[in-house]
């Protein structure tokens, strides 16, 4: 049997609807300034409600990005779908009508879909009866419509495929994306998540298990991973999309590269519906697995984007993961828990995560944590502290890893031209 070629991967576009800014250069700009999306939610009503923190996406019309009546057909996932794929096409420089559009491959993951549309569509049809439920509810709030409205935006045809990994989403759309490319089954790839979750009873269902920190005196500092004194995360929205492009169409093609994604690694802890695996043996195995599939050794990565929840179990079991991959090296690596500004974005945190590991490799700065201000002897890795830091970076890690114990993590590395 013919063994058919296998293509490098890079990214050659990246798009970004944030609580930080609705593109990639405000929300870069932010996360290297530590500005915080992190306030007192605004979309569902906090009075006397316990659990009032929220990272939300402020100042997103949809209609700045398609039409008001495909607009008002799309659940607000979506929406951020489409406008950060319409960034990420554009950043590319990707001419659509030079492409054969059957090789290219749309991959958006969500964790939480419509649930926004549906606790509406749900007291809506409870309050008023049948008569009051939306006709186009049902073709909205469905999880595979971030990628299917993708596709339909542009004229899409090949593979779309919709991953739901809780918060581990994102990572794994992206990895799986690249495999996707890498075998030669698309030229290029629009991949990433996105999750609009911010609801009331999100937020009541987060907090009952303990993942929402409370509010403090500063809302914006509330979130605080690795910090001795983290109490959770708040619930948050966006979505990060990435242009993956076979190496030999973004050269011939004069594409700007910004980085090649070498490496994808994907495990299952099998232990506990919330609560990761304390020892770390396979949060540990995704990211060997990333750094193995890229050819490299652990002493060759530079810069992690933690999972960094700011809950006291992932963080220490993240820690434990990343030094039982990484082994003394974990000490020399610069740790960023990018959640402190961004809250928790579900499926979208791993795509951003992603796009800020581009970013360090490509800008040379890696974003701190800010709110990290009394150690933990359970985290003690070097965390960025309070200011970005300058920081030459040739490999980055991003780990994700959801509920239900599912892992995923992706390894950028700086291209190189040696073909």
């Amino acid at each position: 049997m013919q063994t058919r070629p296998t293509h490098r991967v890079v990214v050659t576009g990246m798009g970004a609807i944030t609580p930080l800014g609705n593109s990639l250069p405000e929300f870069w700009q932010a996360l290297i300034e530590g500005r915080s999306g992190v306030a007192l939610a605004t979309r569902y009503d906090i009075t006397d409600f316990p659990y009032v923190l929220a990272a939300e996406v402020r100042g997103f019309d949809p209609r700045d990005y398609m039409d008001a009546r495909a607009a008002r057909r799309m659940a607000r996932f979506a929406q951020f779908a489409v406008a950060a794929a319409a960034e990420a096409l554009r950043d590319s420089g990707l001419n659509l009508d030079q492409v054969d559009r059957t090789r290219i491959a749309v991959n958006v993951g969500t964790s939480l879909g419509g649930t926004a549309e549906t606790e509406e569509q749900t007291l809506s049809f409870m309050a008023k009866g049948r008569k009051r439920v939306d006709a186009f509810y049902m073709p909205t709030f469905i999880y595979n419509m971030a990628s299917c409205q993708v596709a339909i935006q542009h004229g899409l045809h090949g593979p779309t495929t919709t991953p739901v990994l809780a918060c581990a989403t994102g990572t794994y759309a992206i990895g799986e994306a690249a495999r996707t490319v890498h075998r030669g089954d698309a030229l290029v790839a629009l991949c990433g998540g996105t999750d609009a979750g911010v609801t009331a009873l999100n937020a009541m269902a987060f907090g009952v298990i303990g993942a929402i920190a409370p509010p403090g005196d500063d809302p914006a500092r509330a979130v605080r991973p690795f910090d001795a004194r983290r109490q959770g995360t708040a619930g948050g929205e966006g979505c990060g999309i990435l242009v993956l492009e076979q190496l030999d169409h973004a050269l011939a093609r004069g594409a700007r590269i910004y980085a090649e994604l070498a490496g994808f690694g994907a495990t299952e802890d099998a232990f506990h519906l919330t609560a990761p695996a304390p020892g770390g043996e396979y949060a540990a195995l995704a990211i060997s697995r990333a750094i193995e599939d890229a050819g490299l050794i652990p002493e060759d990565v530079d810069h992690i984007s933690a999972h960094g929840t700011g809950t006291q179990l992932n963080d220490a079991a993240e820690t434990v993961a990343i030094k039982r991959a990484l082994g003394a090296h974990a000490y020399r690596v610069t740790v960023s828990g990018i959640k402190s500004m961004l809250g928790h974005t579900a499926g979208a945190a791993g795509a951003l995560a992603a796009i800020g590991c581009v970013q360090s490799i490509v800008t040379g700065m890696v974003p701190p944590t800010m709110g990290y201000e009394v150690p933990d002897p359970a985290c003690d890795l070097d965390y960025v502290p309070g200011q970005a830091r300058r920081q030459d970076v040739r490999v980055a890690l991003a780990n994700a890893f959801g509920f239900g114990g599912q892992n995923a993590v992706v390894l950028f590395q700086r291209y190189e031209d040696n073909r």
